[in-house]
Parts: C-alpha cells; sequence; structure tokens
C-alpha cells in the first residue's frame, strides 16, 4: 500500500511538472519571444482600377504600433529599418501609435522620420490615439513626416495617372465622416481606402469606388488557438486578420507591430504586410 501511494504521488509530481514547464515555457515564448518575431508578410493584389503605370507599386503597411514603455524608441526605429529594406513606394499606418500618456510617448514617433519612401507616409489615427489627445497625437507624426489624413484624400501621380490613399476618421470615436471624403475623391483611378476598425469595410464596400481598404485595431487578438475565434475588440468582428473579399472590394487587417493591454502574443505573430499592386493589364497570369 505504502508503495503504491508513494507511485501514485511520484506520478502525480511528474504530470504536475510537465504541467508547470508547459505552461511557464508557453508564458516565457507568449511574453518574451513572439512579440519581438516580425512576420514580414507578402501580397499581391490586382486592383481593376490600377493603371499600368502603378504596376509594381509597394504599400508597406504598419499598424497599432502602441508607443509605451515596452514599445521604445529602439524597438520602432528597429522596425523602421526591416520597413527601408523593404524598398516601399509609400508607407501606410493604421492608427493606435500609441496606447496613453501622449507627453510621455509621442516622442517614441519620432523614430518614423527615419521611414524611407519615395511617396513618404501617411496614416489615420486610431482610438487610443483620439481617446489620448487626436490633435497632441497628429501634431507628434506630421513632426515625424507621417500625413494625417482625417476623412481626406492624398492622389499620387506618375505619368499623368492616379492612385488616390483615402484616410477616414476613427470609427470607434464617431469621427469616420465618409460623405467629406466621397465629393473629393475622383471617378477614376484606383482608390485605397486607409480606416482603423477593420468592420467599416461593410460601409465603404457599399460605395463601390474603394478597391482596398488597409486597417488594424485588431492585433489579430494577439493570443489564438485554433479552433476557437479570435477574441477581438468591437469593429473587428468580421475582419479580424488578414485578407477578405467584401462585394468588390479587398480588405486587409494588420495584425499590428505592437500589443495592448498585455504585452503577449501567441500563435498571432506582430506583422509587417508588403502589399504590391497590379494593373489587370500588366497582372501576372
Amino acid at each position: 500500500m505504502v508503495r503504491r501511494f508513494s507511485f501514485l504521488r511520484n506520478r502525480w509530481i511528474t504530470r504536475f511538472g510537465l504541467v508547470f514547464a508547459l505552461v511557464l515555457g508557453l508564458t516565457t515564448y507568449a511574453c518574451a519571444i513572439e512579440p519581438n518575431w516580425y512576420e514580414v508578410r507578402n501580397l499581391q493584389l490586382t486592383l481593376p482600377r490600377l493603371a499600368p503605370e502603378f504596376s509594381g507599386y509597394r504599400i508597406v503597411h504598419l499598424s497599432d504600433i502602441h508607443a509605451d514603455r515596452w514599445m521604445t524608441s529602439d524597438r520602432l526605429q528597429r522596425v523602421v529599418g526591416r520597413v527601408n529594406r523593404l524598398q516601399p513606394d509609400l508607407v501606410v499606418l493604421t492608427g493606435d501609435f500609441i496606447t496613453r500618456s501622449p507627453e510621455t510617448y509621442t516622442p517614441t514617433l519620432t523614430a518614423l522620420r527615419a521611414l524611407q519612401a519615395p511617396d513618404g507616409a501617411v496614416g489615420v489615427l486610431g482610438n487610443h490615439d483620439i481617446a489620448s489627445g487626436a490633435e497632441f497625437v497628429a501634431q507628434s507624426l506630421a513632426k515625424s513626416g507621417v500625413q494625417v489624413l482625417e476623412n481626406q484624400v492624398d492622389t499620387i501621380v506618375r505619368k499623368g495617372a492616379e492612385l488616390h490613399i483615402a484616410g477616414v476618421g476613427d470609427v470607434w470615436y464617431g469621427r469616420a465622416h465618409l460623405e467629406q471624403i466621397m465629393p473629393t475623391l475622383p471617378d477614376t483611378g484606383a482608390a485605397i481606402l486607409l480606416a482603423h476598425e477593420p468592420d467599416f469595410a461593410e460601409v465603404s464596400a457599399a460605395t463601390q469606388r474603394f478597391d482596398l481598404q488597409l486597417s488594424g485595431h485588431s492585433h489579430g487578438g494577439q493570443v489564438y488557438v485554433p479552433p476557437f475565434k479570435r477574441l477581438v475588440p468591437a469593429l473587428a468582428d468580421l475582419y479580424p486578420s488578414g485578407l477578405y473579399r467584401v462585394g468588390s472590394m479587398w480588405q486587409y487587417t494588420n495584425r499590428g507591430i505592437g500589443a495592448s493591454p498585455l504585452h503577449l502574443r501567441l500563435n498571432c505573430r506582430p506583422e509587417i504586410t508588403v502589399i504590391t499592386l497590379n494593373s489587370p493589364k500588366t497582372a501576372p497570369s
């Protein structure tokens, strides 16, 4: 009996040890390894209204930097270095540049000054930016060389052909006003919309004017265990991560490079997206 009790006790100790080691290993991985393990995802998208002059145009998409004690200037500088090595024509950033405390953490965004792209960097604000102080964050971004589009359109011209980049205000805080964008958006040329919250695609696709919407907000859930549903914030339920077709429009949700409120990721690596645009006339078969 004593021998059997000793055997059972040792077996439970072994099981407990294995479970403890597994939990410790996963926690270490989720907190220290995966948040720093950036995935560079490459997409080839054919946009029906894209002029041949823009075939091969490279957009690097970043989202959800969440500057804070973890996302330091040094860490963001390393991300910027990786972006520059990808040789983008344009860099787009889809919101949540900081988490909170703008006076403390917007200086981190000065690292974005080093972005190198012929057509510059454009972005939209996210819900954390609005909650922290929209004007303060926007001014900091302007000083860092990022053009903030708040219900505005920026048009890029190549040999007379046009590519339109529109940015909508944050949906969460009721600042998204397509009615301000549409009258200023030309009828011809491909149009890309930047919107922090991905589920806004239900609205933007209905206009039938946008070829692509780029978004963030969801972080992909940060922790993803199939087959369970991703746990994402409101306005990211329909399109939580990756590429979708919404009517005649492509929609892409970037998982972000920062994290909030906990700095951990599991099966949901931070992401830098490279989108190469193709015209129907020159698209690879």
